[in-house]
Order: C-alpha cells, then structure tokens, then sequence
C-alpha cells in the first residue's frame, strides 16, 4: 500500500506543479492581452485623429492627371 501511497502522491506533486505552470502562463498571457490591447486603443486613436485631419484638409489645386489636358504631340 507503501508504495500507491507514493505514487498517488508524486502524481499529485505533478498535477501541482502542472497547474502551477499553467496559472503563471495565463496570467502572463493575461498580461500581454492588456498591453496588446492598450497599444490597440492607442492606434485606433491615432487613425481616427489622422482621418479627422485628412477630411479637414482643403482640397488641393493642382488637378488630377485624368482632369488635366493631354499635351501637344509634336
């Protein structure tokens, strides 16, 4: 009975210890989904503030290539 005893209890050691690994994992994981997600908000600010600066840009003067007339041909 010894020795179920021992192996009960050194499998239950590696249950413990497999846990232990995987709590730290998730919370490291945690960690970076927080991060990743501050970096996100970040950036989505940004793009909107640039969008919001391109629509209040004047249109420019110089005509596109397709309004423009063709040159001369010599």
């Amino acid at each position: 009975m010894s020795s179920n005893n021992t192996k009960l209890q050194q499998y239950l050691i590696e249950l413990e210890t497999k846990v232990a690994f995987q709590e730290q994992t998730i919370e490291e994981l945690n960690q970076a989904l927080i991060h990743q997600q501050f970096a996100l908000d970040k950036l989505q600010l940004q793009v909107r503030n640039l969008a919001e600066k391109l629509q209040g840009l004047s249109p420019s003067n110089v005509a596109s290539r397709s309004e423009e007339t063709p040159p001369p041909h010599y």
